[in-house]
Protein backbone atom coordinates (compact mmCIF):
# COMPACT_ATOMS: atom_id res chain seq x y z
CA UNK A 1 0.00 0.00 0.00
CA UNK A 2 2.92 2.35 0.60
CA UNK A 3 5.31 3.26 -2.21
CA UNK A 4 8.90 4.38 -1.66
CA UNK A 5 9.37 8.12 -1.77
CA UNK A 6 12.60 7.69 -3.68
CA UNK A 7 10.97 6.34 -6.88
CA UNK A 8 12.55 8.44 -9.67
CA UNK A 9 10.13 10.66 -11.59
CA UNK A 10 9.90 10.39 -15.36
CA UNK A 11 11.14 13.06 -17.69
CA UNK A 12 8.66 15.80 -18.54
CA UNK A 13 8.17 16.80 -22.14
CA UNK A 14 9.12 20.36 -22.99
CA UNK A 15 5.61 21.82 -23.09
CA UNK A 16 4.62 20.21 -19.81
CA UNK A 17 7.86 21.25 -18.11
CA UNK A 18 7.56 24.87 -19.20
CA UNK A 19 3.93 24.99 -18.07
CA UNK A 20 4.81 23.70 -14.60
CA UNK A 21 7.74 26.11 -14.34
CA UNK A 22 5.46 29.00 -15.26
CA UNK A 23 2.93 27.97 -12.61
CA UNK A 24 5.56 27.75 -9.89
CA UNK A 25 7.06 31.09 -10.92
CA UNK A 26 3.63 32.73 -10.82
CA UNK A 27 3.17 31.43 -7.31
CA UNK A 28 6.67 32.41 -6.16
CA UNK A 29 6.48 35.94 -7.56
CA UNK A 30 3.02 36.56 -6.13
CA UNK A 31 4.15 35.44 -2.68
CA UNK A 32 7.31 37.53 -2.83
CA UNK A 33 5.14 40.50 -3.75
CA UNK A 34 2.84 39.75 -0.82
CA UNK A 35 5.82 39.92 1.54
CA UNK A 36 6.78 43.35 0.14
CA UNK A 37 3.21 44.63 0.37
CA UNK A 38 2.86 43.38 3.92
CA UNK A 39 6.12 45.08 4.91
CA UNK A 40 4.74 48.30 3.39
CA UNK A 41 1.50 47.88 5.41
CA UNK A 42 -0.59 47.51 2.25
CA UNK A 43 -1.62 44.05 3.47
CA UNK A 44 -2.48 43.73 7.15
CA UNK A 45 -3.53 41.05 9.59
CA UNK A 46 -2.01 37.59 9.26
CA UNK A 47 0.03 36.46 6.27
CA UNK A 48 1.40 32.96 5.67
CA UNK A 49 3.43 32.48 2.50
CA UNK A 50 4.05 29.28 0.55
CA UNK A 51 7.59 29.98 -0.68
CA UNK A 52 9.47 26.68 -0.99
CA UNK A 53 6.38 24.49 -1.32
CA UNK A 54 5.37 25.50 -4.86
CA UNK A 55 5.91 22.05 -6.37
CA UNK A 56 3.03 20.59 -4.35
CA UNK A 57 0.30 22.98 -5.48
CA UNK A 58 1.59 23.10 -9.06
CA UNK A 59 1.90 19.34 -9.44
CA UNK A 60 -1.44 18.47 -7.88
CA UNK A 61 -3.50 21.17 -9.63
CA UNK A 62 -2.17 19.98 -12.98
CA UNK A 63 -4.08 16.71 -12.53
CA UNK A 64 -7.50 18.14 -11.61
CA UNK A 65 -10.55 18.96 -13.69
CA UNK A 66 -13.09 21.78 -13.32
CA UNK A 67 -15.57 19.41 -11.65
CA UNK A 68 -13.16 18.68 -8.79
CA UNK A 69 -13.34 20.55 -5.47
CA UNK A 70 -10.31 21.96 -3.69
CA UNK A 71 -10.10 22.68 0.04
CA UNK A 72 -6.97 24.32 1.47
CA UNK A 73 -5.47 25.83 4.62
CA UNK A 74 -4.66 29.40 5.61
CA UNK A 75 -1.44 29.12 3.52
CA UNK A 76 -3.58 28.99 0.41
CA UNK A 77 -2.68 31.87 -1.92
CA UNK A 78 -0.88 29.53 -4.32
CA UNK A 79 -3.66 26.95 -4.31
CA UNK A 80 -6.19 29.65 -5.20
CA UNK A 81 -3.99 31.14 -7.92
CA UNK A 82 -3.22 27.83 -9.59
CA UNK A 83 -6.83 26.72 -9.29
CA UNK A 84 -7.76 29.66 -11.48
CA UNK A 85 -8.60 32.54 -9.14
CA UNK A 86 -7.38 35.80 -10.68
CA UNK A 87 -4.24 37.23 -9.05
CA UNK A 88 -5.79 40.69 -8.92
CA UNK A 89 -8.83 39.42 -7.03
CA UNK A 90 -6.54 37.55 -4.62
CA UNK A 91 -4.54 40.68 -3.80
CA UNK A 92 -7.67 42.84 -3.64
CA UNK A 93 -9.02 40.42 -1.05
CA UNK A 94 -5.86 40.79 1.02
CA UNK A 95 -6.20 44.56 0.74
CA UNK A 96 -9.76 44.33 2.12
CA UNK A 97 -11.38 45.61 -1.07
CA UNK A 98 -14.82 44.74 -2.39
CA UNK A 99 -13.20 43.69 -5.69
CA UNK A 100 -11.60 40.76 -3.86
CA UNK A 101 -12.76 37.18 -4.34
CA UNK A 102 -14.67 37.40 -1.02
CA UNK A 103 -15.56 41.07 -1.35
CA UNK A 104 -12.77 41.97 1.07
CA UNK A 105 -14.23 40.05 3.99
CA UNK A 106 -12.01 36.98 4.00
CA UNK A 107 -8.51 38.37 3.77
CA UNK A 108 -5.37 36.31 3.38
CA UNK A 109 -6.56 33.23 5.26
CA UNK A 110 -10.06 32.85 3.83
CA UNK A 111 -9.85 33.00 0.04
CA UNK A 112 -12.88 31.38 -1.60
CA UNK A 113 -14.17 31.15 -5.15
CA UNK A 114 -17.25 29.12 -6.05
CA UNK A 115 -16.66 29.55 -9.80
CA UNK A 116 -13.48 27.48 -9.63
CA UNK A 117 -14.73 25.08 -6.93
CA UNK A 118 -12.17 26.49 -4.52
CA UNK A 119 -13.63 26.10 -1.02
CA UNK A 120 -11.03 27.94 1.05
CA UNK A 121 -8.90 29.00 2.80
CA UNK A 122 -9.55 27.77 6.37
CA UNK A 123 -7.95 29.28 9.47
CA UNK A 124 -8.72 26.26 11.65
CA UNK A 125 -6.01 23.59 11.67
CA UNK A 126 -7.56 20.41 10.16
CA UNK A 127 -10.81 22.30 9.61
CA UNK A 128 -10.79 21.59 5.89
CA UNK A 129 -10.69 17.80 6.16
CA UNK A 130 -14.34 17.27 7.21
CA UNK A 131 -15.39 19.83 4.58
CA UNK A 132 -13.69 17.78 1.86
CA UNK A 133 -15.35 14.62 3.15
CA UNK A 134 -18.72 16.40 3.18
CA UNK A 135 -18.28 17.59 -0.40
CA UNK A 136 -17.41 14.07 -1.49
CA UNK A 137 -20.39 12.62 0.37
CA UNK A 138 -22.70 15.16 -1.27
CA UNK A 139 -21.37 14.16 -4.69
CA UNK A 140 -21.94 10.50 -3.93
CA UNK A 141 -25.49 11.00 -2.68
CA UNK A 142 -26.36 13.13 -5.72
CA UNK A 143 -24.64 10.83 -8.19
CA UNK A 144 -22.20 13.52 -9.26
CA UNK A 145 -18.66 12.97 -10.46
CA UNK A 146 -15.66 14.83 -9.13
CA UNK A 147 -12.81 14.37 -6.70
CA UNK A 148 -12.55 16.36 -3.47
CA UNK A 149 -8.91 17.34 -2.90
CA UNK A 150 -7.89 18.49 0.56
CA UNK A 151 -4.57 20.18 1.38
CA UNK A 152 -3.39 20.36 5.00
CA UNK A 153 -0.18 20.48 6.98
CA UNK A 154 1.32 17.76 9.16
CA UNK A 155 0.13 19.68 12.23
CA UNK A 156 -3.42 18.59 11.33
CA UNK A 157 -2.46 14.99 12.12
CA UNK A 158 -2.65 15.84 15.84
CA UNK A 159 -6.29 16.90 15.53
CA UNK A 160 -9.34 14.71 15.91
CA UNK A 161 -10.76 15.83 12.57
CA UNK A 162 -7.86 14.14 10.79
CA UNK A 163 -8.72 10.71 12.15
CA UNK A 164 -12.48 11.13 11.91
CA UNK A 165 -12.27 12.33 8.31
CA UNK A 166 -9.97 9.55 7.11
CA UNK A 167 -12.09 6.95 8.86
CA UNK A 168 -15.37 8.10 7.33
CA UNK A 169 -13.87 8.61 3.87
CA UNK A 170 -12.59 5.04 3.91
CA UNK A 171 -15.72 3.61 5.51
CA UNK A 172 -17.99 5.21 2.91
CA UNK A 173 -15.48 4.84 0.05
CA UNK A 174 -15.65 8.51 -0.87
CA UNK A 175 -13.80 10.18 -3.73
CA UNK A 176 -11.31 12.16 -1.63
CA UNK A 177 -7.62 12.79 -2.19
CA UNK A 178 -5.91 13.80 1.06
CA UNK A 179 -2.76 15.86 0.41
CA UNK A 180 -0.59 16.33 3.48
CA UNK A 181 1.99 19.09 3.01
CA UNK A 182 4.54 17.92 5.56
CA UNK A 183 6.95 20.83 6.02
CA UNK A 184 8.20 19.36 9.33
CA UNK A 185 7.04 22.22 11.57
CA UNK A 186 3.53 22.92 12.86
CA UNK A 187 4.09 26.61 13.54
CA UNK A 188 7.19 26.29 15.75
CA UNK A 189 6.82 22.67 16.81
CA UNK A 190 8.93 20.05 15.06
CA UNK A 191 7.02 16.95 13.97
CA UNK A 192 9.11 14.67 16.18
CA UNK A 193 8.15 16.68 19.25
CA UNK A 194 4.42 16.16 18.77
CA UNK A 195 4.06 12.75 17.11
CA UNK A 196 5.40 9.40 18.30
CA UNK A 197 5.01 8.07 14.74
CA UNK A 198 6.34 10.60 12.22
CA UNK A 199 5.57 8.50 9.13
CA UNK A 200 2.27 10.15 8.27
CA UNK A 201 1.59 7.99 5.23
CA UNK A 202 1.81 4.98 7.54
CA UNK A 203 -0.81 6.51 9.82
CA UNK A 204 -3.14 7.03 6.87
CA UNK A 205 -2.62 3.49 5.61
CA UNK A 206 -3.96 2.31 8.96
CA UNK A 207 -7.38 3.53 7.88
CA UNK A 208 -7.41 1.13 4.94
CA UNK A 209 -6.59 3.52 2.12
CA UNK A 210 -3.64 3.58 -0.31
CA UNK A 211 -1.06 6.01 1.06
CA UNK A 212 2.50 6.86 0.16
CA UNK A 213 5.12 9.55 0.63
CA UNK A 214 6.32 11.79 -2.21
CA UNK A 215 9.29 14.10 -2.71
CA UNK A 216 7.43 17.38 -2.39
CA UNK A 217 10.36 19.43 -3.69
CA UNK A 218 10.26 17.81 -7.15
CA UNK A 219 7.26 18.89 -9.19
CA UNK A 220 7.74 15.93 -11.53
CA UNK A 221 7.40 13.47 -8.65
CA UNK A 222 4.41 15.40 -7.29
CA UNK A 223 2.58 15.35 -10.61
CA UNK A 224 3.22 11.66 -11.24
CA UNK A 225 2.01 10.64 -7.78
CA UNK A 226 -0.99 12.96 -7.99
CA UNK A 227 -2.01 11.70 -11.41
CA UNK A 228 -1.86 8.12 -10.23
CA UNK A 229 -3.87 8.89 -7.09
CA UNK A 230 -6.47 11.12 -8.79
CA UNK A 231 -7.07 8.57 -11.53
CA UNK A 232 -7.56 5.83 -8.93
CA UNK A 233 -9.96 7.91 -6.85
CA UNK A 234 -11.91 9.04 -9.91
CA UNK A 235 -12.33 5.47 -11.14
CA UNK A 236 -13.96 4.37 -7.89
CA UNK A 237 -10.91 3.30 -5.93
CA UNK A 238 -11.94 5.12 -2.79
CA UNK A 239 -9.91 7.72 -0.88
CA UNK A 240 -6.14 8.00 -1.35
CA UNK A 241 -3.52 9.76 0.75
CA UNK A 242 -0.32 11.50 -0.35
CA UNK A 243 2.28 12.77 2.09
CA UNK A 244 4.30 15.45 0.32
CA UNK A 245 7.58 15.93 2.14
CA UNK A 246 8.37 19.57 1.58
CA UNK A 247 9.72 22.65 3.38
CA UNK A 248 8.76 26.28 3.78
CA UNK A 249 11.70 28.59 3.27
CA UNK A 250 10.25 31.44 5.29
CA UNK A 251 8.85 31.66 8.80
CA UNK A 252 5.43 30.29 9.70
CA UNK A 253 3.92 33.77 9.37
CA UNK A 254 5.07 37.36 9.12
CA UNK A 255 4.86 37.57 12.93
CA UNK A 256 7.07 34.55 13.51
CA UNK A 257 10.60 35.30 14.86
CA UNK A 258 11.61 31.79 13.71
CA UNK A 259 13.89 30.81 16.60
CA UNK A 260 13.07 27.10 16.39
CA UNK A 261 14.93 26.23 13.15
CA UNK A 262 18.65 26.08 12.56
CA UNK A 263 19.77 28.31 9.69
CA UNK A 264 21.93 25.51 8.32
CA UNK A 265 18.84 23.30 8.05
CA UNK A 266 16.99 25.96 6.07
CA UNK A 267 20.00 26.40 3.79
CA UNK A 268 20.15 22.67 3.09
CA UNK A 269 16.54 22.60 2.02
CA UNK A 270 16.98 25.72 -0.11
CA UNK A 271 19.49 23.77 -2.17
CA UNK A 272 16.47 21.79 -3.37
CA UNK A 273 14.42 24.83 -4.33
CA UNK A 274 11.63 23.33 -6.51
CA UNK A 275 11.70 26.22 -8.97
CA UNK A 276 15.45 25.97 -9.49
CA UNK A 277 15.33 22.16 -9.69
CA UNK A 278 12.88 22.21 -12.58
CA UNK A 279 14.56 25.14 -14.30
CA UNK A 280 17.93 23.40 -14.15
CA UNK A 281 16.44 20.17 -15.52
CA UNK A 282 14.85 22.00 -18.44
CA UNK A 283 18.07 23.84 -19.20
CA UNK A 284 20.10 20.64 -19.04
CA UNK A 285 17.73 18.98 -21.50
CA UNK A 286 17.95 21.92 -23.88
CA UNK A 287 14.27 22.77 -23.32
CA UNK A 288 14.81 26.23 -21.83
CA UNK A 289 17.11 28.82 -23.36
CA UNK A 290 18.21 31.95 -21.53
CA UNK A 291 16.05 34.06 -23.82
CA UNK A 292 12.99 31.89 -23.19
CA UNK A 293 13.60 32.02 -19.44
CA UNK A 294 13.75 35.82 -19.48
CA UNK A 295 10.56 36.01 -21.52
CA UNK A 296 8.80 33.70 -19.08
CA UNK A 297 9.95 35.69 -16.06
CA UNK A 298 8.93 38.97 -17.71
CA UNK A 299 5.44 37.66 -18.44
CA UNK A 300 5.02 36.48 -14.85
CA UNK A 301 6.31 39.78 -13.44
CA UNK A 302 3.85 41.66 -15.67
CA UNK A 303 0.94 39.55 -14.37
CA UNK A 304 1.88 40.24 -10.75
CA UNK A 305 2.38 43.96 -11.43
CA UNK A 306 -1.07 44.13 -13.02
CA UNK A 307 -2.53 42.37 -9.98
CA UNK A 308 -0.95 44.92 -7.64
CA UNK A 309 -2.30 47.77 -9.75
CA UNK A 310 -5.78 46.24 -9.66
CA UNK A 311 -5.67 45.91 -5.88
CA UNK A 312 -4.31 49.42 -5.39
CA UNK A 313 -7.27 50.80 -7.34
CA UNK A 314 -9.74 48.75 -5.31
CA UNK A 315 -12.46 50.05 -3.01
CA UNK A 316 -12.19 49.37 0.70
CA UNK A 317 -15.29 47.93 2.33
CA UNK A 318 -17.24 50.93 3.74
CA UNK A 319 -17.51 50.91 7.53
CA UNK A 320 -21.29 51.25 7.34
CA UNK A 321 -21.45 47.93 5.44
CA UNK A 322 -19.42 45.85 7.89
CA UNK A 323 -22.52 44.05 9.17
CA UNK A 324 -23.65 43.13 5.66
CA UNK A 325 -23.82 39.34 5.13
CA UNK A 326 -23.49 38.90 8.91
CA UNK A 327 -27.01 39.63 10.16
CA UNK A 328 -30.21 38.72 8.36
CA UNK A 329 -32.62 41.58 7.88
CA UNK A 330 -35.47 39.52 6.48
CA UNK A 331 -36.31 40.73 2.99
CA UNK A 332 -33.68 43.48 3.01
CA UNK A 333 -32.05 43.53 -0.41
CA UNK A 334 -28.92 45.03 1.10
CA UNK A 335 -27.97 41.62 2.48
CA UNK A 336 -28.30 39.81 -0.81
CA UNK A 337 -25.41 39.08 -3.17
CA UNK A 338 -23.70 40.57 -5.00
Amino acid sequence: MRDPMSAPPGRLDREEGLRLLRQMLRLRRLEEQCVELYSASRIRGFLHVYIGEEAVAAGVMETLGPEDAVVATYREHGHALLRGVDAGRILAEMYGCIEGCCRGRGGSMHLFDAATNFYGGNAIVAGGLPLAVGLALANKLQGKEGVSVCFFGEGAVAEGEFHESLNLAALWQLAVLFCCENNLYAMGTALGRSQSQTDIALKAAGYGMPAWAVDGMDVRAVKEASRRAVDAVRSGGGPHFLEFRTYRFRAHSMFDPERYRDKAEVARWQERDPVLLLRSALEANGDLSEEARKELESAVDAEVAAAVEFAEKGTLVPVEQLSRFVYSEGGDDENKLP
